[in-house]
């Protein structure tokens, strides 16, 4: 039995017959019908040639006559989660792979409701004081206040391990045994959880310094704990393997509209009047793949900020990664109940 993608796609001048021979041996229930080009004219199922029989058309037919001309199809690049989501949306058992218009791929339902699982290392970074929450981290630490029904650092550690993740690290400065009460060792989560703790703080890099020697040689993914966010840990990862880079940034687009009009002159002369421009920024959003070679360079006990820490190695492969899903830093009282309303929306409660 064969489940190869490439043997479903079929001519548009395929009669019926063979493409239900083609259906009947791949075992992937449909076929895919392409031009020359691989460009996708439509689908075909075994539903689709039963009802096509039933109103009397004869297996002699073009398989165009057929076919189902309007498929869903997903871009190559989507992550698992969204491709399963328009699956079960649209009770689909399979979906074409598109790129450019051309189709490079078949994602099934069986394959994508498999969940993938990544040794990478996990460091959330969660010791801060929270200063700007207060009263409210008086006597809690900011990573574990409630967004919904759950500690933000709960929320994280789940989109983690929703993705595959189960080696987790957690950094502790400011009221640690809060921290380690709620979790433990994390089998509550089906995960491993080791704790680092900075006796003084380290700066937002420094902890990496207090990672055990022991850990595997892949690149470990860092990140704030106080972030809310839906981005595709998956796909960062991977977008970090696929540039062999020494570290990654995950960066934000952020918008600044000044207030008034811009004048530029030369030599006390106007040149331009630009009225309220918007300027565009890409913003760090805390969130970091970092090899295992830059780990390593980090001392033990040294103070170091995670920005310092990525200009020092800038004359290697540093990439940087935009995104445009939702991201929320919870670090005053505004962005908190900000979260409290958006948590609802976003599909991160379970």
């Amino acid at each position: 039995m064969s489940h190869n993608w490439q043997n479903i796609l079929v001519s548009p001048n395929a009669s019926v017959q063979e493409v239900l021979k083609i259906i009947d041996k791949e075992a992937l229930q449909l076929a895919m019908v392409v031009d020359a080009d691989k460009r996708l004219l439509g689908t075909v199922t075994d539903g689709d040639i039963r009802r096509a029989l039933i109103k009397g058309i004869p297996l002699s037919v073009d398989v165009s006559e057929v076919m189902f001309t309007t498929p869903t199809v997903v871009q190559l690049g989507t992550s698992r989660q969204q491709v399963l989501e328009v699956m079960k949306g649209k009770g689909l058992l399979s979906l074409p792979i598109i790129s450019e218009d051309k189709v490079v791929g078949l994602e099934t339902l069986t394959k994508a409701s498999q969940k993938a699982v990544y040794d990478n290392p996990v460091f959330i970074m969660a010791g801060g004081f929270g200063t700007r929450l207060k009263p409210l981290t008086d006597n809690c630490p900011k990573p574990m206040l409630k967004i919904g029904d759950k500690p933000i650092l709960e929320t994280v550690m789940r989109s983690f391990i929703r993705c595959g993740f189960s080696n987790f690290y957690i950094s502790t400065h400011y009221m640690p045994e809060v921290i380690q009460d709620y979790f433990g060792d994390g089998s509550d989560l089906g995960v491993k959880i080791q704790y680092i703790h900075e006796s003084e703080p380290l700066g937002t890099g420094g902890a990496l310094g207090l990672l055990p020697d022991d850990l595997p040689d892949l690149p470990v993914i860092m990140m704030n704990g106080d972030v809310l966010t839906k981005i595709d840990f998956e796909k960062v990862l991977k977008f970090h393997d696929d540039n062999q880079a020494s570290a990654t940034m995950c960066v934000r687009e952020f918008e600044y509209q000044v207030p008034f009009g811009v004048v530029e002159s030369e030599d006390h002369k106007i040149s331009s009047i630009v009225e309220k421009p918007v300027q565009r920024f890409h913003v760090n959003a805390g969130i970091y793949v970092i090899g295992k070679e830059l780990v390593n360079s980090v001392e033990k006990n040294s103070r170091i900020d995670m920005p310092t820490l990525i200009e020092s190695v800038l004359h290697t492969n540093v990439m940087v990664y935009p995104f445009y899903d939702y991201w929320l830093d919870i670090g005053r009282m505004d962005e908190f109940n900000r979260a409290q309303s958006d948590i609802h929306t976003l599909g991160l409660l379970e």
